[in-house]
């Protein structure tokens, strides 16, 4: 495997870096707030208004710095705080100086929507210098809340803890004051604690950030340089103790079919379920919920991909994304991007996910197939204690589920989902001053006694995998990695699916290093990622690195996994100002490549990358990107054919966002990719215009365009007379959505929101051909294109007669298609007491095949406004949380 001379000479520019990069002089002093108890005066009121006598046991602490954008300045209005406890609350005052409070922001939204000005306190109540708590309340009262962990790096918004906050505008700004339950932070048992606190302000109007505690721009890490909460003596641990039971009735209605008894035109039930948070310790917390409901979650944007590869959706159901950074295990994140940074060990929409199995049937035979699987309960324990173990356990069972055929009112069952239990573990340890970490994650896929028309799943599946992280010089340097391992058991059916499936392909042709085994039971694969790298201290950044996957690693049981068989190497280095000048705030130039082999040696990728993004002096912001690959071949383009090779490719990115402080705003982005001979290209544009008329009502539209050419799309293999033809086509697809958002807030627990998209995708075939030669140096190398006295067309199937003598050697379907989807939730949201909320669901759904030969503007509008009746769910879901 030879080192390309690009390589050589960044690994001498990184060389340079370590040893001649300045360390910083600008030392920062850690600064201390001490805490009153509540003894001999009352608690203070939550009204906003800091007029109790509470609060006047403490003195005011103030002297913020400036963050954002030009850090460590005098702020252009001052900031100020308190801090008092008692047994079981922590209350924090707020006053925030403003010369013209009449121009204070007060943009309402749903809860941690962070518009407008706010003010916020960030509790290491660990003291373990890498996770904490934070608070915030806007002007308009809306809370947001958030859990943060890899010092900073990883925020879990979805954490909504109880609290309390109310704010207030007078003649010299608005003040805030919280009202925060220890049993909602983790802390020790120590007499006398000091956690580590850190207060910040958003002035809106200036685009600007003040803090108390100065962190320096070129500081790698958020929680590790807060400043210090000393005062508080005798805190007792909260054990957290909430039940949450839950009630949904669900109305469905869908255009009834003729003759098919499952499809009459409506459905109705009413289900219940239960949710519960247990404090095992004041650490460590068990999460319990027994058939959820997730009816309130908006529906994934529609999406097409001609590639095979399966595409990632973000996980929205409240109970899994809540703590979802304890159990994150990403295989090779990395700051070049470019190695599937999507993959992980868990990918929690594989539990609860649509029944893998259908049925087979006979004409005239319905189906009643389950749309997903029901989870029949599911656990976690999470938390950290106060020694640095940071721990995350879930545990999960779905359930058998069945599909229902009617042949004439006979009707009999068919198993479409096995019983499945699902196992997560991760572990963490942080040590050596919190600057070394090391961990570990397993997981466990079970499935309960597969029928022989499920053979074709895994009976088990197991990955594990450890990772460490080291960091030195004030963390400013890094070097850390994982390597995991995976372990699929089952019938041979499984197994040999699993080889032939896109992200192995052992039946890959020349491919000498993977061959199918038809006879085996189980694959057992690694994969890994080292990487060496500097954050901090200065105006230069690099990450330098290596990741790879074997060919039998197989994560998608429990987790997300593109394709194996693949090494690559990265790096990065990027340069970003630190100070704003009269054109910019901040500026950030960027250097990437990466290069690909499989494990049979093959160089399949050698790609560069140089981009720029820039915040303007008014606020703008800006990006521009090129790329450059200057060789490509591909595994997979062929689905099991021999390795391809493509053409090199030039591409870009740019975009543009407007001031997102202004009522009206815009943003652009496109970016287009184009095979170096003509042979492909992709262009793609989004742009979107956010309109904020008021500061109750957001809207905003984002409509997006992309079309793609490729004369080298695949089509399907054939078998002619004991040979394969790769079967290629040239495909012509455009694609058009809209995402449209309504936003109304009546109150911060009183919302409307609406979401909706067309969608339409659109493909046209044509100059049909197959692959000659594989490795050709160019295109019509490669090809072997049929004339049009070799192919016709009858009855929406193509026949082939390649020697010319009046018998076609074989025929294939029309592979033109035309996808029309429209998508859409409205719901109203009132969290009537805090932690208790009512939901009001109407969903939408409309899909359709068109016309591939219509205009995309008409097929769109007659797949959508047809005369067919959409699917519609009408849901109230009720929730109660009981504080114990």
């Amino acid at each position: 495997m030879k080192i390309n001379r690009i390589t050589v000479c960044a690994l001498c520019f990184f060389a340079q870096t370590v040893f001649f990069a300045q360390d910083s002089t600008d030392v920062v002093v850690k600064r201390t707030y001490t805490t009153k108890f509540l003894d001999a005066v009352p608690s203070p009121e939550i009204d906003g208004l800091l007029d109790e006598a509470g609060w006047d046991i403490v003195e005011w602490d103030g002297n913020f710095i400036e963050r954002r954008p030009d850090e460590n300045t005098q702020p252009d209005h001052d900031t100020k705080f308190k801090i008092v406890y008692d047994e079981k609350f922590l209350y924090v005052g707020i006053r925030a100086y403003d010369s013209d409070p009449d121009k204070i922001e007060m943009r309402l939204s749903r809860r941690d929507g962070f518009q407008g000005d706010w003010v916020g306190i960030f509790i290491d109540s660990y003291h373990d210098k890498r996770s904490s708590f934070g608070f915030i309340t806007t002007a308009a009262g809306v809370k947001a809340d958030f859990f943060s962990s890899e010092n900073g790096n990883n925020e879990d918004e979805s954490w909504n803890p109880i609290w309390y906050t109310k704010t207030n505008v007078d003649e010299e700004g608005w003040t805030a004051e919280m009202k925060i339950p220890f049993s909602q932070l983790k802390f020790g048992k120590a007499k006398e604690q000091v956690w580590g606190i850190q207060v910040d302000r958003q002035y809106f109007r200036g685009a600007e950030r003040y803090a108390w505690q100065r962190i320096k721009q070129d500081t790698p890490g958020f929680v590790s340089e807060f400043g210090l909460l000393d005062g508080l003596i005798d805190l007792v641990p909260q054990k957290q103790l909430e039940i949450q039971p839950y009630t949904v009735a669900k109305l469905e209605t869908f255009e009834p079919e003729a003759g098919n008894p499952f499809r009459d035109g409506n459905d109705s039930q009413i289900t219940g379920g239960l949710d519960a948070k247990i404090g095992i310790t004041n650490d460590l917390t068990l999460d319990l919920t027994v058939n959820p409901d997730f009816g309130q979650v908006e529906a994934d944007p529609s999406a097409i991909a001609l590639d095979g590869f399966q595409i990632f959706f973000r996980e929205q159901r409240p109970f899994f994304v809540e703590n979802k950074n304890i159990f994150d295990y990403r295989v090779s994140q990395s700051e070049a991007g470019n190695t599937f940074g999507f993959d992980n060990v868990f990918y929690s929409r594989r539990i609860g996910r649509s029944p893998q199995g259908f049925p087979d049937t006979e004409d005239n035979e319905y189906v009643e197939q389950p749309e997903n699987t029901a989870i029949l309960g599911a656990a976690k324990f999470s938390g950290k204690t106060k020694n640095g173990w940071s721990i995350g356990v879930l545990e999960s069972v779905t359930a058998k589920k069945y599909a229902t055929i009617d042949n004439n009112g006979d009707r009999r069952k068919e198993v479409v989902e096995p019983l499945t239990n699902y196992f997560v573990g991760r572990v963490q340890k942080d040590f050596n001053d919190r600057n070394t970490f090391v961990g570990g994650i397993f997981t466990a896929t079970n499935r309960d006694q597969l029928t022989p028309e499920l053979n074709f799943l895994h009976h088990s599946a197991f990955t594990g995998g450890v990772d460490v992280k080291h960091q030195w010089h004030d963390r400013d340097w890094y070097v850390g990695g994982n390597f995991i391992f995976s372990r699929v058991n089952g019938g041979a059916e499984a197994i040999e699916n699993t080889q032939e499936s896109i992200a192995h392909l052992f039946q890959r042709v020349g491919a000498d290093h993977v061959s199918v085994d038809a006879d085996r039971t189980s694959l057992t694969g690694t994969g890994g990622n080292l990487q060496l790298g500097k954050i901090g201290n200065g105006n230069w950044r690099f990450e330098t690195g290596g990741t790879w996957r074997s060919p039998e690693l197989e994560l998608n049981d429990i987790g997300f996994q593109r394709q194996a068989d693949d090494i690559r190497h990265y790096t990065w280095i990027g340069y970003q100002t630190l100070k704003p000048t009269e054109t910019f705030r901040r500026v950030g130039i960027n250097y990437n490549h990466w290069s690909v082999w499989d494990f049979g040696g093959n160089h399949n990728s050698l790609r560069f990358n140089t981009n720029s993004w820039q915040n303007w002096d008014n606020n703008w912001f800006t990006n521009i990107g090129f790329n450059y690959a200057p060789k490509q071949y591909s595994n997979f383009a062929l689905r099991g054919g021999p390795r391809l090779r493509q053409a090199s490719e030039i591409g870009f990115f740019n975009g543009y966002n407007t001031d997102r402080r202004k009522k009206l705003r815009f943003n652009v982005f496109h970016r287009g990719e184009k095979g170096t001979d003509n042979s492909y290209g992709s262009y793609n544009i989004d742009f979107g215009v956010t309109y904020q008329p008021f500061n109750a009502l957001s809207i905003s539209a984002n409509p997006e365009y992309g079309i793609n050419m490729d004369k080298l799309q695949y089509i399907d293999n054939i078998d002619v007379d004991g040979e394969t033809t790769y079967l290629n086509g040239t495909v012509e697809q455009r694609t058009l959505s809209m995402s449209f958002r309504l936003n109304y807030t009546i109150n911060p627990n009183l919302t409307i929101q609406y979401w909706g998209q067309p969608f339409i995708s659109r493909g046209r075939y044509s100059e049909f051909k197959e692959v000659a030669d594989p490795l050709g140096a160019t295109f019509n190398d490669r090809i072997a294109p049929y004339g049009s006295n070799q192919i016709s067309f009858a009855d929406d199937v193509f026949s082939v007669d390649k020697d010319l003598d009046g018998t076609a050697e074989f025929t294939f379907d029309n592979p033109d298609f035309s996808f029309v989807q429209f998508r859409s939730n409205l719901v109203v949201r009132w969290e009537y007491i805090p932690g208790s909320e009512i939901f009001l669901v109407w969903s939408q759904d409309v899909s359709q095949s068109g016309d591939p030969q219509n205009a995309l503007f008409q097929d769109l509008g007659d797949g959508i406004f047809n005369d067919e009746k959409p699917q519609n769910i009408f849901l109230i879901k009720a929730t109660y949380r009981f504080v114990l």
